[in-house]
């Protein structure tokens, strides 16, 4: 290889053989060599055999719980011998992901995506005041008042989640600042703990629906709606997905109008063309 760029690639003078500058440089272009080789080989074959394709997909926590079964149970359905790569994350991961080609599709929250996405709103979810069922404020049919929150420690997710700003301004709004006595970045977790404890929440709607041991408070005034959730976004520079992300992308029928804000993130940088 030294010898067809004319330059010496490694340097062999030390006890471990390490890049020269100008190796270092081959090595970088190379390796973008390589991520297109292989994007280009999985375009082929999804755009020949749908049977043999394969899909990268990441999304945000709250969509775990309520989106991710369904979609995958349709796309199955309709192509049984594609793959599947499901990861769950935060949204800065996904669109990172996606620039980097490490993705084919993202779901997340629509919101101040980097230079280089673009997406299409499928939904649009409410957010909601989210207790245990033993909570002293569950059950409750009258509508309660922002003040009423105050005696109570909130439970929320950390600062990198896209609704947690939201949230923030919004209680901030009405003069509210009950104290976080946890944090997390688990749905999961996050869930367990107000069920079992007095801690409030924050979540969408159609995460509580899916959980009976959770219930919603009847807010004045109401939370806001979050961000547009499952979105698709996809570079700009790049042609529309085909094969398995296509076929995803035909699976998203939004949900019922009164369920989500939605954002499903597209990726694949290579397989994409200008947008009109």
């Amino acid at each position: 290889m030294e010898r067809t760029v004319g330059a010496q690639l490694l340097d062999r003078s030390g006890r471990t053989v390490r890049p020269t500058d100008a190796g270092a440089v081959f090595l970088r272009h190379a390796r973008t060599a390589l991520t297109e080789l292989d994007a280009a080989t999985r375009a082929v074959l999804d755009v020949q055999d749908l049977s043999h394709g394969s899909l990268r997909l990441a999304h945000t926590p709250t969509f775990g719980t309520y989106l991710i079964g369904p979609l995958v149970r349709r796309f199955r359905a309709r192509w049984p011998g594609a793959t599947l790569d499901v990861r769950e994350t935060t949204q800065d991961a996904v669109e990172t992901q996606l620039l980097a080609d490490e993705l084919d599709l993202g779901l997340a929250f629509r919101g101040d995506q980097l230079p280089g996405l673009t997406g299409e709103t499928l939904f649009v979810e409410r957010l909601g005041i989210v207790v245990g069922t033993g909570h002293p404020l569950a059950g409750r049919t009258d509508t309660v008042g922002m003040r009423d929150l105050r005696p109570y420690e909130l439970a929320l997710f950390t600062g990198g989640f896209t609704t947690r700003a939201q949230i923030d301004e919004h209680l901030a709004g009405h003069g509210i600042h009950p104290p976080h006595a946890l944090e997390t970045n688990s749905l999961t977790a996050l869930i367990d703990v107000v069920r079992r404890t007095t801690l409030v929440t924050v979540l969408p709607d159609r995460v509580t629906r899916e959980h009976p041991e959770l219930c919603t408070v009847p807010l004045a005034p109401r939370c806001p709606r979050a961000p547009p959730s499952c979105s698709v976004a996809r570079p700009r520079t790049r042609a529309p997905p085909a094969g398995p992300s296509a076929a995803w992308c035909g699976s998203t029928a939004a949900p019922r109008s009164d369920q989500a804000n939605g954002a499903l993130v597209r990726g694949r940088a290579r397989r994409f063309t200008p947008e009109p």
